[in-house]
């Protein structure tokens, strides 16, 4: 495949519609982008496929300088991925708990890692990259995902904007509720504005996970020191609702039981998406499927 077919291949996933008979209030939809089908099989694709072919254009990566991001594992696909199909040579910094799953993927395109501490969490890999960057910047380019304008412009011009033509099709109107989490906040920002541009009532949802252990994937941001990320838009979010692990991963299994198999932050935005459903608050509900399960069987999550 080339380059360029790849690069196509991203986005337009479907959206699907999640039933739960008996636990949703009356006239109650939710409806779910299905980012498992994007190339590198998470929706982490969109960002990176962005952000690495401006900073291509602009030069950033210009003679022998290497893309350099920290990441749990999603994004690190996709930068191992596109960067091997655009030539682009790609170190990561990636915590020590990421599934193996990921690693050996990242591995198997050819990108460099530099595993960080686990109970560091994934603001101390992030700082770690930040270091390498500048006390090598003729070495490493950082594309700094939690900052890079480009990742929410991702969302807000395909994410977003998919989600607001494929209910038209349906014969839909724009969503009342948006339920997702926060990794870089690139999808929250992105998606929550070009749904708030639709319906200025729309209600947006964060699930929050516990500081340990945590969701793969999510940001607590419960607690004094935690990165929130720049380009976070922190006035968006409506609500915050508490997610354990556990329960993501309760979700998970249901989901795989009607035939989504998805991994935990999926779960637990699908949880929250429930409770508001089963309140029966708001009556048009979306969110995403952030990946596939697959990427989590070392993890024990499916037995």
């Amino acid at each position: 495949m080339s380059a360029a077919a790849l690069l196509a291949a991203v986005g337009h996933t479907p959206l699907v519609e999640i039933a739960f008979d008996g636990q949703m209030a009356p006239g109650v939809r939710l409806f779910a982008k299905l980012e498992s089908v994007n190339p590198g099989g998470s929706i982490k694709d969109r960002p990176v496929a962005r952000m690495l072919l401006k900073a291509r254009a602009n030069g950033r990566l210009a003679g022998e300088r290497r893309l350099l991001d920290s990441s749990s594992g999603n994004a690190g696909i996709s930068y191992a991925m596109f960067g091997a199909a655009l030539g682009i040579p790609v170190t990561l910094v990636v915590p020590g708990n990421a599934s193996r799953e990921r690693l050996d993927r990242m591995r198997a395109y050819g990108a460099e890692l530099v595993l960080t501490d686990p109970l560091e969490g994934y603001d101390h890999a992030l700082r770690t990259a930040h270091r390498l960057a500048a006390e090598q910047p003729e070495r490493y380019w950082l594309c700094d995902q939690y900052a890079n304008e480009d990742n929410w412009q991702a969302h807000f011009e395909g994410t977003g904007e998919e989600i607001v033509t494929q209910l038209a099709e349906r014969g839909l109107g724009a969503p009342d509720a948006l339920i997702v989490g926060v990794g870089t906040g690139g999808t929250l920002t992105g998606v929550g504005r070009r749904l708030r541009r639709e319906n200025p009532g729309l209600l947006i949802a964060a699930a929050i996970p516990e500081t340990f252990p945590g969701i793969e994937g999510l940001k607590p941001l419960g607690q004094p020191g935690d990165i929130v990320p720049p380009l976070l838009d922190q006035n968006l979010i409506n609500r915050r609702y508490p997610v354990s692990l556990d329960q993501a991963l309760a979700m998970c299994r249901r989901l795989a039981g009607i035939g989504l198999y998805v991994g935990p932050s999926s779960g637990a935005f699908v949880e929250v998406a429930l409770r508001l459903a089963n309140d029966g608050e708001r009556h048009l509900l979306v969110t995403v499927l952030s990946d596939t399960g697959e990427r989590y069987v070392s993890t024990g999550m499916w037995q």
